[in-house]
């Protein structure tokens, strides 16, 4: 797996992780999803992202089981709900997931996305989850430019590493400001549902054949192709998920090669970038 620097983290992380929402719902399923996520982990997608909403705390317990006695082999990161926000509420909320998790400690630890409690509050405590030593590093998710500088700006010693976002190529609103103001400030930005989460083009559709026509020239698939693009920027990272080792191999395979600029122009052609700014995209 091809690795990169994750902002100014000083860490390199595998450019595709795992994503898991919608996974640990089902019993039945269990089995298949914990042999997929150790898949992943043995083909270098290291990076496991989970949040507390995920199966209303189901997930993290799945997740605990794939990564029970491999934790130091992963990259682990989970997201507090704006409800559990406040000051106090976040350092309950991550007791929570760590005791779900079953691990204690987090490698990330994001706010969820913007709610009514203070921003302060909340920046406050991520940041003395740090000084305890329950998380490693603090990041926000599907914070918009303007809301990003406040998160910023509430912080005292901590910086932000990461800002992780909707971005597919149906969905490509980011590339307008806020990849830019994320490098600027050595944010990473991880990007979530990489296939729009239903969104992906239709097999025979025109988009989906000209992806076709771009991944025969690989040897890839249309989905590879989709990864590869909307990772192809220096912090640009993204997290699939993939409940089947099929799908896990897939993913895997979606980097460590090069699209042509001819690639990319066929691909702005019928996914095009922004025109102008638009609100963030958010699933």
């Amino acid at each position: 797996m091809i690795l990169k620097g994750f902002g100014a983290s000083g860490l390199q992380l595998p450019v595709i992780g795992q994503g898991t929402w919608r996974m640990g719902e089902s019993a039945r399923g269990a089995g298949e999803e914990i042999r997929a996520l150790r898949l992943g982990i043995d083909l270098g997608m290291t990076h496991i992202d989970t949040a507390e909403m995920y199966g209303s705390g189901s997930t993290e317990e799945l997740v605990g089981r794939a990564t029970a006695g491999i934790r130091h082999k992963v990259f682990l990161t989970s997201k507090v709900l704006p409800s559990n926000a406040s000051r106090a509420g976040v350092v309950r909320a991550c007791e929570r997931s760590l005791k779900r998790l079953g691990t204690d400690y987090l490698d990330l630890y994001l706010l969820h996305w913007w709610g009514r409690h203070p921003i302060g509050e909340t920046m406050g405590a991520l940041e003395e989850l740090v000084a305890a030593g329950k998380v490693r590093m603090i990041g926000v998710s599907n914070l918009d430019a303007a809301e990003l500088e406040q998160a910023r700006r509430a912080l005292t010693r901590e910086r932000i590493v990461c800002n992780q976002v909707c971005y597919h190529l149906n969905a490509r609103g980011i590339e307008w400001g806020l990849v830019r103001d994320c490098a600027l400030q050595g944010i990473a930005v991880v990007g979530y549902s990489p296939f729009g989460s239903g969104d992906f083009p239709a097999a025979g559709s025109r988009p989906w054949r000209a992806l076709e026509s771009i991944a025969r020239r690989h040897g890839r698939t249309p989905r590879q192709v989709a990864l590869n693009f909307l990772t192809r920027g220096a912090g640009l990272f993204s997290i699939p998920k993939a409940a089947t080792p099929e799908h896990v191999r897939e993913n895997a395979a979606s980097v460590g090669w090069e699209l042509t600029p001819e690639d990319v122009a066929l691909i702005d052609e019928f996914f095009p970038p922004p025109s102008a700014e638009t609100p963030l995209a958010m699933i």
